[in-house]
């Protein structure tokens, strides 16, 4: 598995993958993230031996209460 400090070349190397119980169902424009890591994968469904960025729990976890209260509109 060749990585960097914020990447994952090839996310199937890596397991626990699910999708947010709020994905639409069939759009395919699904966001996947991978459970039981230090820093959250996170890769395009679409894509799953694609590259996945790696995030910190605290920028990922901001990230999602930005997303719920609003604050941002990815």
């Amino acid at each position: 598995m060749v990585s960097s400090k914020f990447s994952v070349s090839d996310s199937s190397t890596l397991t626990g993958w699910f999708k947010s119980s709020y994905s639409g169902g069939g759009q395919g424009d699904c966001l996947e993230a991978a459970a039981g890591y230090v820093d959250v994968p996170i890769r395009d469904s679409k894509i799953p031996n694609g590259p996945a960025l790696t995030f910190s729990a605290d920028g990922w976890s901001s990230f999602v209460s930005a997303v719920k209260d609003g604050s941002i509109n990815p």
